[in-house]
C-alpha cells in the first residue's frame, strides 16, 4: 500500500495504464533513452519510500501522456508535506487533503487524450533514444500480437494501449531510429483496433485503424496499411466490402520479405470469398496462401507476423472447406488433429475451435459436437482473445438438441 498522496498518484498513473511496475520501468527508460530505471525504484516510489527528482519526474510524464509540470507541482507538494510532518508530526491536514484531491481532477483533465491522439501528435522527430531501448520496445511490439492466444480481450486491451503509450513517448526522442518506432506504433495500433473491435467498440477501431494508416503513409511502408486492412475486414459491413479490403492489402505485401503476411492476407480473403458462396475464389485465394506460406517463415520477417503460424493456416484452411462443404475437410481435420498432438498448445483452442465449427458447418454433425466439447473445455481453462469469438460462431451452428452446450459456449463469450 502507498503510504501518502504522492506515491498513491503514482500508483494510480501506472494502474490507469496497465503496466506491471517492470513495464512502467520500461516505459520510462524508453522517454529517457537511459537504462536507469527498476522495477525496484518504481516499487519504492509507489510506497513513498523516495519521491522521483525533476529530472525523473519529467520522463514518467511523458510515459503516463501527462504533463510534466503537473507532476512536479506534485511532488513539491509533496515534499513541502513531509518538511511540515517533520516539524509538526500530527497537525491537522485538510489542507494537503484539499489539494489532492485538485491534483486528482486535474491529473484526470491531463490524461484525458485517447491513446491513438497521444501517438497522431508524436508522428514527428525528436531527439535522439538509445538503440537498445528502441528494439526492446519494437520487440515487445512483435511479441504482443501473439498473446491473444493467453489472454483475454480485456486483458489483450490494456497491455496493447499502455505499450502503445510507451512508443508515442519515445517518438519524439526517436532519432535514427524514428521509421522503426513509428512502424512498431502502428503494428500495435492496429492490434489495439482489432481487440476494440473484438470487445464490440467500432468506432474506437476505427480511430485505431487510421492512424496505422497514418504511421504507414509517414514511414512509406505497405505491409503496414496491409496488416490495418486485414484486421479491418473482420468488422466489413458485409463480405464484399471485406474482399475489397483484402485485395488492397494483398497488393501491399507483394514483393520479398513479405510471405507469412501475404498468407494470412489471402487465407483472410479465402474465407470471406467462401463465406460469399464464392467457392472457386475460395480456394484460388487459398491455393496463393498456402503457396506464399511455402516461403514463410513467421519467426524472422516483419515482427507483427508472428501469429501467422502453421496453426492459424490450419485454422484458415478449415474455415474456407467448412463453408464451402468441400470434401477436404475430412483430410485436414485429420492433418489438424495430428498436428495439435497430445499436449494442447497456446494455438489450440482457436484451432479446435475452427474445426468444431469447419465440421459442423460441413455435416459432420456428431464429431463437430465431440469436438465442440473438446472446444468448450479447452476455452473455459485457457481464456483467450481469439477463443471468445469461436464460442459464439460454434454456438450458433450446434443442432437443436445441444442447447446445453450452445447456452454455455454463449455464455463463455460474453
Amino acid at each position: 500500500m502507498a503510504t501518502d498522496e504522492f506515491a498513491e498518484l503514482l500508483l494510480r498513473l501506472r494502474k490507469k495504464t496497465g503496466r506491471t511496475q517492470e513495464e512502467q520501468a520500461e516505459a520510462i527508460n524508453a522517454v529517457s533513452g537511459r537504462e536507469t530505471m527498476t522495477r525496484r525504484e518504481i516499487n519504492r516510489y509507489e510506497h513513498g519510500q523516495n519521491i522521483p527528482t525533476n529530472h525523473t519526474l519529467a520522463h514518467i510524464a511523458v510515459a503516463c501522456g501527462l504533463s510534466p509540470e503537473y507532476l512536479k507541482r506534485e511532488a513539491a507538494a509533496a515534499r513541502a508535506r513531509r518538511r511540515r510532518n517533520a516539524r509538526r508530526e500530527g497537525e491537522d491536514q485538510d489542507d494537503v487533503k484539499r489539494r489532492t484531491l485538485l491534483g486528482g481532477a486535474v491529473m484526470g483533465a491531463a490524461a484525458a487524450a485517447e491513446p491513438w491522439e497521444r501517438l497522431g501528435h508524436a508522428l514527428s522527430g525528436g531527439r535522439k533514444i538509445d538503440g537498445d531501448a528502441a528494439a526492446t520496445l519494437v520487440e515487445r511490439a512483435g511479441n504482443l500480437h501473439t498473446k491473444e492466444r493467453q489472454l483475454t480481450a480485456r486483458q489483450l486491451q490494456g497491455e496493447v494501449e499502455a505499450h502503445l503509450d510507451a512508443l508515442t513517448a519515445a517518438l519524439p526522442r526517436a532519432g535514427g531510429n524514428e521509421r522503426t518506432l513509428t512502424i512498431a506504433a502502428g503494428e500495435t495500433a492496429a492490434l489495439a483496433g482489432w481487440v476494440a473491435w473484438d470487445l464490440g467498440d467500432d468506432v474506437r477501431a476505427h480511430a485505431y485503424y487510421k492512424v496505422t494508416m497514418d504511421c504507414a503513409k509517414a514511414t512509406g511502408h505497405p505491409p503496414l496499411r496491409a496488416l490495418s486492412l486485414a484486421y479491418a475486414s473482420y468488422g466489413a459491413t458485409s463480405p464484399v466490402k471485406a474482399r475489397e479490403l483484402l485485395m488492397q492489402a494483398a497488393k501491399d505485401v507483394r514483393g520479398p520479405g513479405n510471405a507469412a503476411a501475404a498468407a494470412w492476407v489471402y487465407g483472410r480473403l479465402a474465407e470471406e470469398a467462401a463465406n460469399a458462396d464464392d467457392g472457386p475464389g475460395a480456394l484460388r485465394a487459398l491455393e496463393r496462401a498456402r503457396f506464399a506460406y511455402d516461403f514463410a517463415d513467421h519467426n524472422a520477417e516483419q515482427s507483427w507476423v508472428r501469429f501467422v503460424t502453421p496453426y492459424r493456416m490450419d485454422s484458415l484452411a478449415l474455415s474456407v472447406y467448412g463453408q464451402l462443404g468441400r470434401q477436404e475437410l475430412a483430410e485436414t481435420a485429420d492433418h489438424v488433429v495430428e498436428r495439435l498432438g497430445g499436449e494442447l498448445p497456446d494455438s489450440g483452442v482457436v484451432v479446435l475451435g475452427d474445426l468444431a465449427a469447419a465440421l459442423l458447418r460441413g455435416g459432420d454433425i456428431d464429431q463437430g459436437v465431440y469436438v465442440t466439447t473438446q472446444f468448450a473445455a479447452a476455452a473455459e481453462a485457457r481464456p483467450n482473445t481469439m477463443g471468445r469469438a469461436r464460442a459464439q460462431t460454434v454456438a450458433s451452428q450446434l443442432p437443436a438438441g445441444e442447447r446445453e452446450l450452445a447456452h454455455h459456449l454463449q455464455r463463455f463469450a460474453a
